[in-house]
């Protein structure tokens, strides 16, 4: 995966105490669904080792200028599509490395995974990812209650598909390559 400011890679049990920084911002933790508040360094090592066990979790540490700034990646479905997600460090919201990360991600999925379907999905008090998905190119399926492991308990959120077309591919042949 490559893109024009950051870089991604595989997280090592060295990115633990910044993963745990990052995560155990509630505002940060809060917008996922997985991730529990708080949230400590003993939980960042755990996560970290269980990525790439097999399970079918794709994880990639995004930097810029060299720090881990959040992280993006994928679970495969139970019908075989990718749902992904990301998040980022509050302190660098509003810079477009969501957007970044995500357009990265779904290059990913389609060109180098071979998927053919993504879904994703925001809770619905997260008007943010809402504009990340759209720029992305999601398409509304609907509403629906998602469980956070923050918050402890379903909230309402918004889930979205996207579906590799010959446009996308296209679309790949005249896009300018990443710096």
């Amino acid at each position: 995966m490559r893109s024009r400011r950051l870089s991604y890679r595989a997280l090592t049990q060295t990115d633990a105490a910044a993963v745990a920084a990052i995560s155990g911002d509630w505002d940060v933790a809060r917008m996922t669904a997985r991730i529990p508040y708080p949230y400590s360094v003993r939980d960042a090592e755990s996560w970290i080792a269980s990525v790439g066990d097999g399970t079918g979790e794709f994880v990639r540490g995004i930097e810029h200028d060299s720090v881990l700034i959040g992280a993006c990646g994928y679970v495969v479905d139970a019908d075989g599509a990718a749902e992904i997600g990301y998040w980022i460090a509050r302190s660098r919201w509003g810079q477009g490395f969501a957007t970044e990360a995500g357009r990265a991600l779904v290059g990913h999925c389609f060109r180098s995974a071979g998927f053919r379907r993504l879904t994703c999905c925001h809770f619905t008090d997260n008007p943010a990812s809402k504009r990340v998905i759209e720029k992305l190119g999601f398409r509304l399926i609907g509403p629906a209650a998602g469980w956070s492991d923050a918050r402890q308990h379903e909230a309402p959120i918004l889930r979205y598909e996207q579906w590799r077309t010959w446009a996308y591919y296209l679309s790949l042949r005249t896009a300018r390559p990443a710096a």
